[in-house]
């Protein structure tokens, strides 16, 4: 809710909505260019900067909102780089943003530029038809061929994200009585408890801060229905001999 919030103190109330005839507006006469989307004053000029030193190969345009873009002739877009910064794909009304953008700009690629990594993340901005997915934890000389790929047709997504789908089909039939119910890290803590492994332990070993840690562990305990770490992993045993019976 506060990200959302966020989002509509620093950009134009207008910023989401894309009227009529705005595929067309794409076809101007021009050089090509990138559009980076942000409502962030700062942040936009800055990336804008730093992607125009980093030899582009494209002009780039940044702007707060499509109705800005608007304003602005003589330009034919190559790609639309949507900065969410903090923000999450998930979150209210991103997500519809990204489908809103994508539809109206058929013919010009979408990628999504966010702090976060998240495969989960990641599957839905796809999903919602951005066509590449750069983590702010790449180096710029990354984002530049990132933006390259999308603009000749190709889909970036971080390294980060193919081997965590790696290790969900490498996973298999093992996590398969936990995927229906957990997320990807709430399944991995889980295996952690039924294994008896101490909260540093499972920190270490999933590169998590033993804080979130504790956070997965509360909210798989809520999902159980148990009162304490003990009662998670007898369940999570439960879950599986489920499993392995129903296979039979």
């Amino acid at each position: 809710m506060g990200s959302t919030v966020g989002l509509h103190k620093y950009t134009s109330a207008d910023q989401a909505e894309i009227p009529p005839g705005g595929a067309g507006m794409v076809q101007r006469a021009g050089r090509e260019c990138l559009l980076i989307l942000d409502g962030r004053a700062l942040d936009r000029e800055c990336l804008a900067s730093a992607l125009e030193d980093h030899d582009l190969g494209m002009a780039v345009e940044a702007m707060g909102s499509i109705a800005e873009w608007r304003a602005k002739e003589g330009m034919t877009l190559a790609a639309i780089l949507f900065n969410l910064g903090g923000r999450k794909v998930t979150d209210q009304g991103i997500a519809d943003q990204i489908r809103r953008i994508s539809s109206e700009f058929k013919s010009v690629p979408v990628v999504i530029l966010a702090d976060t990594e998240d495969l989960a993340q990641i599957l839905t901005a796809l999903e919602c038809g951005a066509r590449g997915y750069i983590p702010t934890s790449v180096g710029i000389d990354v984002c530049v061929e990132a933006i390259n790929l999308a603009a000749a047709g190709g889909i970036f997504v971080p390294a980060s994200s193919v081997l965590s789908m790696r290790h969900l089909i490498d996973s298999g039939s093992r996590d398969a009585p936990l995927t229906g119910m957990f997320t990807l890290r709430q399944a991995e803590v889980a295996q952690a408890l039924r294994r008896g492994k101490a909260n540093k332990i499972i920190a270490f070993e999933l590169n998590l801060r033993e804080s979130t840690v504790k956070v997965h562990i509360r909210n798989i305990m809520k999902k159980l229905k148990a009162t304490n770490r003990t009662e998670v992993a007898y369940k999570v045993n439960d879950l599986f001999a489920e499993g392995a019976a129903a296979e039979r």
